[in-house]
């Protein structure tokens, strides 16, 4: 027990002895090295009003120095020119302290260590010591700003300094007007106040970061969620034409009298590929329903509704009445304008314009009550362009609750098709939403690119939808594709 008390022992000096050592080390990087200033970019909170600050406390820096002086040179003793010396450089601290605090509070340190020291046998039996009274309001207010900027390490580092420098003067000349106990009070409550201020403030700038970084992240999950959703849209148009192309190369060796082998064997691995490219279609899209809140388990739609639900057709534009039907059916007024001349386009150019549509309507019910839709879809020789506009709400709109991503949707079902889409208030009040959707395989060839799609500009259709039909071939594109927000006539 004595050998293992004694181990103990030798073992707490040691730890005792590398805390001591490290002290002046800390000490160092504490208060030498993390004087930097405070870079301008790095401003915040009060440190960005710093230029109005100066010019109060430059009055108190006069003040201070003429009252500094005075006491100095007739209470310690100390003349005229030394008095005026030590004042000046305190009061020169107190500006000092907003741009540099640790060289301004190694300053007054000095001041106070220099006057008490060299004053003490000097300075008259009345006289306020270690600290003149203007000397110990200035300390305190430095001490406020060091705790104000620096960690709570370095305030309370520099506040037993400060301290300390007094007691050192105080030790070979005790005097009854002793200004410890009164210095003990104040630069606690300085150092105290000043501490508390920047932990609010350092809180509070960690929490806007927080809500910074919160918010990034929300708006990348949501725009994986808008492409997920996308995505197994579309896993049915890619399903359908890789279920032809293996029927397809099943079928064409019986139209052909007397095959060659070669002939068989390509068409007997182009369906084998379509098979198996359609076997991972299948997975991938297992992967992205079950990650569906709609598709997991105790979901609302669920049983045989659900698979349905699930497995039911894309829409195309076909649905497009129905849509409007059953928007009508809600109590909008909704007016359909087709120009151009009606034809197929690719299943996935139908899904994003029906989509579209469908969001922007929903939004039109949602942010504008009682106003009048309006929506143009118009065929292009090598576009097709969608537009819903609807006029200023009749009354105040209530606030929709969530965040709302329905535009982030569309520009995404746009940006897929290499297309462009824009929205934006109108100017009688209301709101316009503006696709403009490549059609044929050059659109989605162009998207693919790293760079931008080559393919002909073609503008939105204006408000009048009978001034709207298909640009004859002799006429050159405008010179930009980009929709332009308009307000219906």
């Amino acid at each position: 027990m004595k050998q293992g008390d004694g181990e103990h022992g030798q073992g707490v000096g040691q730890w005792v002895v590398a805390g001591l050592r490290a002290v002046p080390r800390t000490l160092r990087q504490d208060l030498l090295t993390g004087s930097e200033p405070v870079p301008r970019g790095a401003q915040q909170g009060w440190q960005a009003w710093r230029p109005a600050i100066v010019v109060p406390l430059l009055i108190g820096a006069v003040i201070a120095m003429v009252g500094g002086a005075n006491e100095y040179a007739h209470h310690f003793g100390l003349g005229a020119a030394v008095g005026t010396a030590l004042s000046a450089v305190q009061a020169g601290s107190l500006i000092a302290v907003l741009y540099r605090p640790l060289a301004a509070w190694w300053a007054t340190t000095a001041v106070t260590l220099v006057a008490g020291l060299w004053g003490a046998s000097r300075a008259d039996v009345d006289a306020l010591f270690p600290w003149s009274g203007v000397g110990i309001v200035l300390s305190a207010l430095i001490l406020f700003f060091v705790a104000l900027t620096q960690r709570p390490r370095v305030a309370a580092e520099t506040f037993a300094i400060s301290y300390g420098a007094g007691l050192l003067c105080t030790a070979f000349h005790s005097r009854e007007q002793n200004t410890t106990g009164l210095a003990l009070v104040l630069f606690s409550i300085a150092v105290v106040v000043g501490a508390a201020l920047r932990g609010r403030r350092v809180a509070r700038t960690q929490l806007v970061e927080q809500e910074e970084i919160t918010a990034e992240e929300r708006a990348r999950r949501t725009l994986l969620e808008e492409r997920s959703r996308i995505a197994r849209e579309l896993h049915d148009v890619v399903a359908h034409h890789m279920s032809v192309i293996s029927i397809q190369a099943q079928v064409a060796p019986h139209l052909v009298e007397n095959p060659s082998e070669e002939l068989k064997e390509n068409l007997a691995g182009i369906r084998q590929n379509a098979v198996e490219a359609l076997t991972e279609l299948r997975r991938v899209l297992g992967v992205l329903r079950s990650e569906d809140p709609a598709e997991a388990p105790g979901a609302e739609v669920s049983g045989a509704a659900g698979a349905a639900a699930r497995h039911a057709p894309q829409p195309s534009l076909e649905r497009l009445d129905e849509l409007v039907a059953n928007v009508r059916g809600a109590g909008v007024s909704v007016s359909v304008d087709v120009v151009g001349r009606v034809r197929a386009h690719s299943p996935g150019v139908e899904l994003s314009a029906f989509r579209i549509v469908q969001e922007a309507l929903s939004n039109a019910m949602r942010h504008a009550p009682g106003a009048a839709v309006r929506v143009v879809v118009a065929h292009q020789r090598a576009e097709l362009v969608v537009r819903v506009t609807n006029t200023a709400p009749d009354r105040p709109v209530a606030p929709s609750p969530g965040s709302g991503h329905g535009l982030l949707g569309m520009r995404e079902r746009a940006a897929m098709l290499g297309g462009e889409l824009v929205a934006g208030a109108t100017a009688e009040g209301g709101y316009e939403v503006a696709a403009v959707l490549p059609v044929g395989v050059g659109g989605l060839v162009g998207s693919m690119g790293s760079g931008p799609s080559e393919r002909p500009a073609v503008s939105p259709p204006p408000s009048d939808p009978s001034t709207l039909n298909p640009p004859p071939s002799n006429v050159n594109p405008p010179p930009s594709n980009r929709p332009q927000i308009k307000g219906s006539s």
